[in-house]
């Protein structure tokens, strides 16, 4: 059995693929693949329609929200966000010239959020982890907030350090009333969370929803219609929300994908069940990697990410002994971020508890044999 660790593209579910392979040629006796269909016919309106309805379902997505399939990924958003956003209103009701946004930096796709951002308005870094090497997320009680930031930009769960957090900033208590935006690529469906506490929601799906080429994203709509000038028509989302996502031409094949993906979801119980599942293969993990002092992991216990473990061997020189021994056991794609080196293991909502067991029973081994 063959189990895959991939940050993303990552695994998808089984079930999913073979659903995809059966109706390759021919999507329920159309005549035509999911792949050749206009995206403005009835048969892939039907597909559109249910993928939304079946995500709202999963995360009780308010009425006053609108649901955005986009293209670029989370690194697009990165500059799309601000240009959206930067001409808000402060809270005092005061246009700011330009924009204030602030950033919490908490790991290697946070830094890149801020670098983007900072091309389209004055960014804030409120708190930061770096220092730490981003073991940890910045307490609430450290945030430097500007008086009137547009918004507050939060990286919920960092894929390349593993670090997550448990916990919502409250709009009035910790953002100083900005609206709270949040990029949630690799965790998003894998726990609940309460949407009304976000203004904004985006994510790259290459890691819960779907393949990569489609991007989420989740917006109150108080917060459309505020785009710079310069933002471009396919990327405004006001535009974009006018047009339901039909503005340009969307990835259909990828909304498909993620819309069977829903519907497996759904299958599985939904998000509460996919959560009590996430936490025990990450308490499975963790647990042994705690247990051990030839392996460690550097992220404090409180803000260890479910969805990317990274960790370490005491010697490191171990580790392409380490790599080729989990491909024979297929075992793959464990190789840590080039930046932070080591090792990883994504255990998104696709990898089954079972392949968490594979992969912990391996680390025993090599402990043994090596240790």
């Amino acid at each position: 059995m063959v189990y895959n660790f991939s940050p993303g593209p990552a695994a998808l579910p089984r079930e999913v693929l073979q659903q995809a392979a059966e109706e390759m040629l021919d999507w329920h006796g159309s005549g035509m693949s999911v792949m050749e269909m206009s995206h403005r016919g009835k048969e892939f309106m039907s597909i559109l329609e249910a993928a939304l309805q079946d995500l709202r379902d999963l995360l009780n997505i308010p009425s006053n929200y609108k649901v955005l399939f986009l293209q670029g990924g989370a690194i697009a958003e990165n500059a799309i966000v601000p240009m959206n956003l930067a001409g808000l209103r402060s809270p005092s009701g005061q246009p700011r010239q330009p924009g204030v946004a602030d950033y919490i930096e908490t790991g290697s796709w946070s830094t890149k959020s801020i670098k983007e951002a900072s091309r389209y308005c004055r960014v804030n870094v409120a708190a930061s982890s770096a220092a730490e090497k981003f073991a940890r997320i910045p307490a609430r009680a450290d945030w430097k907030l500007s008086k009137d930031a547009a918004y507050v930009h939060l990286c919920t769960n960092e894929t390349i350090d593993g670090a997550e957090y448990h916990f919502t900033p409250d709009v009035a208590a910790d953002t100083n009333n900005a609206p709270l935006v949040a990029d949630m690529s690799s965790h998003i469906l894998s726990r609940e969370i309460d949407i009304s506490r976000y203004g904004v929601i985006y994510g790259g799906a290459q890691k819960n929803i779907g393949p990569a080429g489609v991007t989420l994203l989740i917006v109150r709509e108080d917060l459309l219609g505020h785009a710079l000038p310069s933002c471009p028509s396919a990327f405004n989302w006001k535009i974009v929300a006018d047009n339901d996502s039909m503005y340009n031409t969307p990835p259909t094949y990828a909304i498909y994908i993620a819309g069977l993906v829903f519907q497996w979801l759904k299958r599985q119980g939904g998000v509460a069940a996919m959560e009590a599942r996430n936490i025990a293969k990450a308490e499975l993990l963790y647990g042994y990697l705690d247990s051990s002092a030839f392996y460690s992991n550097r992220i404090a216990a409180d803000c260890r990410s479910r969805m990317n473990v990274p960790f370490y061997l005491r010697d490191d020189t171990l580790n392409e002994t380490f790599l080729a021994g989990a491909k024979e056991r297929g075992l793959l794609q464990l190789k840590g971020h080039k930046s932070v080196g080591g090792m990883r293991a994504s255990i998104y909502n696709a990898m089954p508890i079972e392949g968490v067991q594979a992969l912990v029973d391996y680390l025993k081994e090599f402990e043994k044999k090596q240790g």
